[in-house]
């Protein structure tokens, strides 16, 4: 009874120090940028990129599902690597920095697994948090407007 009571208390106090999750499946894709203290890398960093799709998002993270957990040599997930991001949203396409936290593998069967991976949102310029938040909690439902205007048809006769 006393573990029912404290399991209770912890899911509460943890609602409410995370921020809502919210789940929507929209293409996103993610690069590295060159690591300049190797100089193994030589390719131009926008061409080593994987894409996939989200999972769920709120104002601090995202998660995604990829059918990799690295590109090449380098980990999507480990290091506190910065990877970047763009999400392909309804609205327009939305950049940001993340830093993979966590990841397990999804699937039945290793030839189509995938891979779950959860992120912590490091950078993003103030437009593209608009329009990112925005979506985050509306989604589809509503989208966002700029500026418009009623015009009512006036008969000058």
């Amino acid at each position: 009874m006393l573990r029912d009571l404290f399991s209770k208390l912890n899911r509460s106090v943890s609602k409410q120090v995370v921020a809502p999750r919210r789940e929507h499946s929209v293409p996103i894709r993610l690069w590295f940028e060159p690591d300049r203290s190797t100089g193994r890398l030589t390719m131009p960093a926008e061409t080593l990129s994987i894409s996939g799709e989200t999972k769920d998002l709120s104002q601090t993270g995202i998660a995604f599902i990829v059918s990799a957990i690295r590109l090449r040599e380098y980990y999507l997930v480990g290091e506190d690597r910065v990877l970047n991001a763009e999400v392909d949203l309804p609205t327009g396409k939305v950049r940001m920095q993340l830093v993979g936290r966590r990841y397990e593998q999804v699937g039945e069967h290793i030839s189509v697994s995938r891979y779950l991976i959860g992120a912590k949102i490091v950078a993003m310029t103030d437009d593209n948090r608009e329009a990112y938040a925005h979506f985050v909690r509306f989604g589809r439902k509503r989208s966002k407007r700029s500026g418009g205007t009623l015009q009512l048809g006036i008969d000058e006769s």
